[in-house]
């Protein structure tokens, strides 16, 4: 028993130093909140652990009971740490009824002296909810496969133990002990269990940086008031294609913005830009991409879009947000905007010249009056569409 007792501390101590980990962890960036739920977690599993360890020294009915609490408890908030991981729900109410439930099965055997009924109900519940949590970071495994993956299987291991722990009891038909159980898939258990927690601490650690690194570049791609790609990010995804004619690339200006911000402050001037970006996203079916450029100009990429089809969206979206009454203060500001166009050519042009033309077709609407779509053909000279709105 001195062994087992040694392991059983062993994880205990580990446990706690991963509970102080994470929680510092999760400190600096307090975003990932599943974390702050795991660190909960633990802390119970910590306190089941050294009751469960308070048993192996003196059998009582008191001491068992208290392990068994925490720890289905800690291990019913493990499982509901990994499905807010995955899906952003608030945890502590799964975290509850699945606690409720396990100490209903388990508890009235301990109480009854059937201890090895309720170690068995505890083993098969924490083997059930580990293996939960790596199927649920499983199924979240495209935000970061290397750390997700390699927690599913940590936690699978050591739900797997815990399962062995159950079967030794069933097999040996154990369903009274009057002392915690000793046999060798107890000491696997505690020993998977220790390595298996100390690698889940280093992949948290590991997922904590990820996403941090992923947040960054998010920041670093993202325009800040509009909430669209940036400048940056349309160049880096888009800088290196050659375009066909089944391209478009759309390039929009809010007409006459510098006396919006002039006679209106420049927080009227942001809101205008919003609602633009809003009626952009609106006006897109999902894979294609739109992008503020800078200031009051935005673009737009149109895929596999047959002739027309890229002037009829940009139409549609010039005349909706010319349509828009904009209320500041007592009076109403109505927006108009220029757009121009232009595909890529028979046999393929670089992105960055697509841009080029329908920028000076942008460039011919304002200079046409404004409010209203151009489009830049590749074979002759630019054209004129009207798109008469409401100025």
């Amino acid at each position: 028993m001195l062994d087992y007792k040694s392991l059983l501390l062993a994880l205990g101590v580990s446990a706690a130093c991963l509970v102080v980990t994470l929680f510092g962890t999760w400190f600096s960036r307090r975003t990932d909140s599943f974390l702050l739920t795991l660190v909960v977690a633990l802390a119970l599993i910590v306190t089941g652990i050294f009751a469960y360890s308070s048993y192996t020294l003196q059998s009582g009915e008191m001491w068992v009971c208290m392990a068994y609490i925490f720890l289905v408890t800690g291990f019913s908030a493990t499982y509901a740490a990994s499905v807010q991981f995955r899906t952003g729900r608030k945890p502590w109410m799964l975290a509850a009824v699945l606690s409720i439930l396990c100490i209903a099965v388990g508890l009235p055997p301990l109480l009854a002296d059937l201890d090895g009924v309720g170690l068995i109900v505890m083993n098969v519940a924490a083997a059930a909810l580990l293996v939960g949590t790596g199927w649920q970071y499983v199924a979240a495994r495209r935000e970061a496969p290397g750390p997700l993956c390699g927690m599913a299987i940590l936690y699978a291991l050591s739900g797997l133990s815990f399962v062995l722990c159950a079967l030794v009891l069933i097999t040996e038909k154990q369903w009274t002990l009057g002392q915690a159980p000793d046999n060798w898939a107890e000491n696997l258990n505690l020993g998977v269990c220790i390595a298996g927690m100390t690698g889940i601490g280093a992949l948290s650690l590991a997922l904590h940086q990820w996403r941090m690194a992923a947040h960054h570049r998010h920041e670093a791609m993202t325009d800040a008031l509009t909430g669209l790609m940036n400048r940056r990010a349309l160049f880096e995804e888009n800088g290196h294609r050659v375009l066909k004619p089944s391209t478009a690339v759309v390039v929009f200006d809010v007409d006459r913005f510098k006396s919006i911000n002039d006679r209106f402050g420049h927080a009227t001037g942001d809101l205008v830009l919003k609602l633009f970006a809003e009626d952009l996203r609106s006006g897109i079916t999902p894979g294609q991409t739109v992008a503020r450029l800078g200031g009051e100009e935005f673009t737009m990429i149109l895929e596999n879009v047959l002739p027309g089809r890229a002037e009829k969206v940009a139409t549609d979206i010039c005349r909706a947000f010319a349509a828009r009454t904009i209320p500041v203060g007592d009076a109403i500001l109505q927006c108009t905007v220029s757009a121009g166009i232009a595909v890529g050519s028979a046999g393929g042009e670089p992105f960055e010249a697509v841009l080029s033309r329908a920028d000076n077709a942008l460039f011919e609407a304002k200079r046409g009056g404004r409010d209203r779509v151009v489009v830049a053909d590749y074979l002759r000279p630019v054209t004129v569409t009207g798109t008469r709105t409401s100025a």
